[in-house]
């Protein structure tokens, strides 16, 4: 996928957001938008993600229109943090929509599960609608989030309209991601592991005598040897314990693409060799801050 920054007049993507408040409020809002999609000419049927309970209330309100609707439970969709919703949305679209694509969908997140549990939590889906403004850009989907005042918290609704061209608060993608970046990260403890450049050897061995298993400790490392990737290392910290280990990664140069490691490669697999993006699809959380040497990478697995 190609990303493109232009202007947002100029962007094809349709973000929408709607924040019912009652199974009534969801349906005026959600038929109107699955109608637009089945009349829509050169589209496949649209497709709702939502609640499983929506879903029961959907599918009675459509009746036998339901057959050509798409009812997928939001727990199926969104099963990780906001780089793997990227993946997952990227992923579809290259599957399953039209020309350009084409395709309606709405959207529930899952606030009972990753976000929304916490501020952090809360910061990381804020971002990734943001740039959802940015990363389908280049697309003619049409997506209605749904953000549904019964369950999801009034700060998330409230960030919600900062990121949807139509919530009656929209603010520009690049300014509201480094408002997100200007918000500190807790100093790394004393008892830290320091490292030189990571070697695959030394952070296996830490992260398995920290508690992860084979598997994970390799996934870890992987992740932690992407993101080294991006330029030299002059220094890596590790701390923590499985299953939230913590590796920090001091990059001599600037890297200042706030898309760095969310636009999907052109193949879906994951595989190493995906710098940025394989670290973001394995870990809980990444962060990039600007240090007066370069930029300082951390990354958290579990």
């Amino acid at each position: 996928m190609t990303v493109r920054t232009t202007a947002l007049d100029r962007m094809a993507f349709d973000h929408r957001m709607t924040a019912p408040g009652t199974d009534e409020a969801f349906l005026a809002a959600a038929l109107p938008f699955l109608a637009e999609g089945l009349a829509a000419p050169d589209e496949p049927p649209p497709v709702a993600i939502a609640a499983p309970a929506k879903l029961d209330v959907l599918r009675e309100a459509l009746g036998t229109d339901a057959k050509e609707v798409a009812l997928v439970p939001h727990t199926d969709w969104y099963t990780g943090s906001a780089a793997n919703a990227v993946a997952r949305a990227a992923g579809h679209l290259a599957a399953h929509a039209g020309p350009d694509g084409r395709i309606h969908l709405l959207m529930e997140p899952v606030w009972t599960g990753r976000a929304g549990r916490s501020p952090r939590e809360s910061a990381e889906w804020m971002r990734y609608e943001a740039l959802a403004n940015l990363l389908f850009a280049p697309t003619s989907t049409t997506a209605l989030c749904v953000y549904d005042t019964r369950t999801t918290p009034p700060a998330l609704v409230a960030a919600a309209r900062r990121t949807h061209p139509d919530g009656g608060a929209y603010e520009d993608p690049l300014r509201l991601t480094a408002e997100l970046d200007e918000a500190p990260l807790p100093s790394p403890p004393a008892d830290a592991r320091h490292l030189a450049a990571p070697t695959a050897d030394e952070v296996r061995s830490w992260a398995a005598g920290r508690g992860l298993g084979t598997a994970d400790a390799e996934l870890f490392t992987t992740a932690v040897l992407e993101a080294a990737s991006l330029a030299p290392v002059t220094a890596t910290l590790l701390w923590g314990a499985a299953p939230a280990c913590v590796c920090e990664l001091r990059l001599s140069h600037r890297v200042d693409d706030p898309l760095a490691g969310f636009v999907p490669p052109p193949t879906a697999a994951l595989t190493p060799g995906q710098g940025l993006w394989f670290t973001r699809q394995v870990c809980a959380y990444v962060d990039l801050r600007p240090t007066p040497a370069g930029t300082a990478v951390r990354l958290q697995y579990g």
